[in-house]
């Protein structure tokens, strides 16, 4: 029997495993940081005998609330990815699996690797609308990579500058799910609805901010222990390039809506979260934010309002936080977007919980809603 993580985003240390009842593992800190929740690994054994695996030391992971109700994922192909029977005892979560082949993988959630972030990059900008840029190099010294989609070189400043961003924290994978079923439906040219939102608006979408983290199997931060959702609002070489970057990018095309995609530990629900305890919040951007909401309750059942994050007061926003920094720079209307790693607790599916269908079509359901207010964001 051997239990491996040697592989993109592996992430799992052997206590014991001694017999296949018997598998005793925990996971490792993110680097220079306590953070820990993210695990990936391979289980290699015989099929058809049952195994007992216990993940333990939970209690002071990042999220402990993150483990109740909560059900690993597991996969054979590293494609399609299933729920497998999981009970957490308040430290320790044990997973009862009688596998049906020799080789499965077990994960937090579906996995994204860097190889298929690199594919989906290639693949997108041989699209006639859509353009790669290069904002430029981690500290492990992988690429940034932005995906510029719409014309820039046509009433560019007419048009409505919309920025995406994924996977600041690298854990979430479900983020970068979302982004590649968005760009999907928006660089199909025979989607209507995505040929009129290239007409009036520019997307500019980062698919993963934190490539170092997610190749090292971290759940929250980058190469140096930075949780780059706490540097917007002084970012540096040395701790957080990858938002840097973005700024600077930012600062060059204006932002007039944003987004900022991400996974939340504990609540089974998908939401966001705006931009309320910005000091220059106004009853305009307030009417954006309903307009979106209302539209995607309308669009899909997967998406709620009624459970997520307490609301900020007003002026006592973390201008740190992505969302809410950008939202108060550029005075636009910004969220962050939060799906589950459980399920969404509104439409259950004990097979595979949320899931990277879910995650796919949820991204291409965004566009609808962006879609509803495009064209008030000018005249805010």
């Amino acid at each position: 029997m051997i239990i491996n993580s040697q592989f993109d985003s592996g992430n799992i240390n052997v206590i014991s495993a001694e017999s296949p009842g018997d598998i005793k593992l925990f996971i490792k800190k993110d680097h220079q940081s306590d953070f820990y929740q993210w695990f990936h690994f391979k289980l290699h054994s015989e099929a058809f005998v049952a195994h007992s695996i216990t993940i333990v030391d939970l209690a002071k992971s990042a999220y402990p609330e993150g483990w109740k109700g909560y059900h690993a994922v597991a996969s054979y192909d590293r494609e399609t990815w299933f729920r497998v029977d999981s009970v957490f005892d308040g430290d320790n979560l044990s997973i009862e699996f009688t596998p049906e082949q020799n080789s499965v993988y077990f994960a937090y959630f579906a996995p994204y690797s860097y190889e298929r972030h690199l594919n989906f990059i290639a693949q997108a900008q041989q699209c006639f609308d859509c353009r790669h840029e290069l904002l430029g190099l981690t500290l492990d010294g992988r690429e940034i990579n932005l995906l510029v989609i719409g014309s820039e070189d046509i009433e560019l400043a007419a048009k409505n500058k919309i920025w995406i961003t994924a996977r600041q924290h690298p854990g979430e994978t479900m983020a970068e799910w979302l982004v590649e079923g968005l760009v999907q439906r928006l660089l199909d040219e025979d989607d209507g609805l995505a040929r009129k939102l290239l007409q009036h608006n520019v997307f500019y979408i980062v698919p993963n901010m934190n490539p170092d983290g997610s190749v090292r199997g971290h759940l929250r931060t980058n190469a140096a222990g930075i949780n780059l959702n706490r540097e917007w609002q002084n970012p540096s070489l040395n701790n957080s390039p990858e938002v840097l970057y973005v700024l600077n990018k930012m600062q060059e095309t204006g932002v007039d809506m944003f987004f900022d995609i991400h996974g939340d530990e504990a609540l089974p629900y998908n939401f966001v979260a705006g931009g309320e305890g910005n000091p220059n919040y106004s009853e305009q951007i307030k009417e954006l934010e309903d307009l979106f909401k209302e539209t995607l309750l309308t669009v899909t059942p997967e998406f709620q309002d009624v459970f997520g994050y307490d609301k900020d007061k007003p002026g006592e926003a973390n201008l740190t936080v992505a969302s809410n920094a950008v939202g108060f720079r550029y005075e636009c209307l910004a969220y962050t977007l939060e799906m589950p790693f459980k399920d969404n607790a509104n439409l259950p599916d004990a097979s595979y919980g949320w899931s990277v269908p879910r995650c796919k079509q949820l991204g291409e359901d965004l566009l609808i809603a962006i879609n509803a207010v495009s064209d008030k964001l000018k005249t805010k």
